[in-house]
């Protein structure tokens, strides 16, 4: 898969969504679906996909249309 516009850092990755959590947290949310998945760029690389990103912080916006309090994961 090619990877065109993505976060290649999690430092870049917490900048753009606002908050910063850890590694284990990540897995955690990816696993179950609450977050984007990274996409494996080689044997100890990764990245987020920028549209994928910004599609979930799109859908944490609109559940605070809805909910008093808005899940970010």
């Amino acid at each position: 898969m090619q990877v065109s516009r993505a976060l290649y850092s999690r430092e870049v990755l917490f900048e753009r969504i606002g908050r910063k959590v850890s590694n284990t947290t990540l897995l955690r949310w990816e696993a179950s679906g609450r977050f984007p998945r990274r996409v494996r760029l080689g044997q100890t690389s990764v990245a987020w996909r920028v549209d994928e990103i910004e599609d979930w912080l799109q859908s944490c916006a609109e559940a605070r249309a809805y909910h008093h309090y808005a899940e970010i994961s």
